[in-house]
């Protein structure tokens, strides 16, 4: 089976209460099923999400099913995952050259040995 790598960006709220808070949503284990579920059948076999300071970097591996529009329709049309976008504004802000509204901004690949 072919993979594929994708990486984006997200900026938290500069506030330690919230990060921590936004970290415990995250913890091993305390993301909600529901979630985890539309995230593996979209295709994503693998997910991790880094933090430093209040900038995350989210790396996802895909299999060949993964289509990011197509995984985005099934985001707009599942409950569940728009509730659970809308409780992560609480934590989340928009990178500084982010079009209104996106969170997630993918990052382009500059470098690999």
């Amino acid at each position: 089976m072919k993979t594929k790598r994708f990486c984006y960006a997200c900026d938290l709220k500069s506030d330690a209460k919230l990060i921590a808070e936004y970290k415990a949503y995250h913890a091993a284990g305390k993301a909600w099923p529901e979630i985890t579920k539309s995230i593996k059948d979209a295709g994503i076999i693998d997910m991790q999400i880094y933090l430093t300071g209040n900038r995350m970097f989210m790396i996802m591996e895909v299999d060949e099913t993964f289509n990011s529009v197509k995984k985005a329709k099934m985001d707009a049309n599942n409950p569940k995952v728009q509730e659970w976008e809308n409780l992560m504004w609480k934590y989340q802000q928009e990178l500084p050259w982010a079009k209104n509204g996106e969170k997630w901004i993918l990052l382009e690949q500059i470098f690999q040995l």
